[in-house]
């Protein structure tokens, strides 16, 4: 092989292993309004704990259960707008309890 095809070889695998991250940062993350509840809380059931969007440019990270926060964190109960209903129990945020912990954030 000559050293001008090795250069072309190694710059083509340099692009297909640079475009990767790319293809991952174009996938995005996964939207609540693209699911119904069941969907929703399903996929989170799956995999434990995820980073969903919830509609425009909002998104937060969801648990399954406490077992994927913090050992100082409580879970608090999240409700995200889906496909099919506005307020779905979808699982749980992960919080640091303080004085107010009960009241919103």
């Amino acid at each position: 092989m000559s050293a001008d095809r090795r250069r072309l070889s190694l710059l083509l695998a340099a692009c297909a292993v640079s475009a990767v991250p790319a293809a991952a940062l174009a996938q995005g993350r996964p939207s609540t309004l693209d699911m119904t509840c069941g969907q929703a809380r399903g996929f989170l059931a799956a995999r434990g704990a995820a980073v969903l969007g919830t509609g425009g440019y909002t998104y937060d990270r969801f648990v399954r259960d406490r077992s994927f926060c913090e050992p100082t964190q409580v879970t608090k109960s999240a409700f995200v707008p889906t496909r099919d209903t506005p307020e779905c129990l979808v699982g749980y945020r992960c919080i640091e309890p303080g004085r107010n912990w009960f009241d919103d954030e």
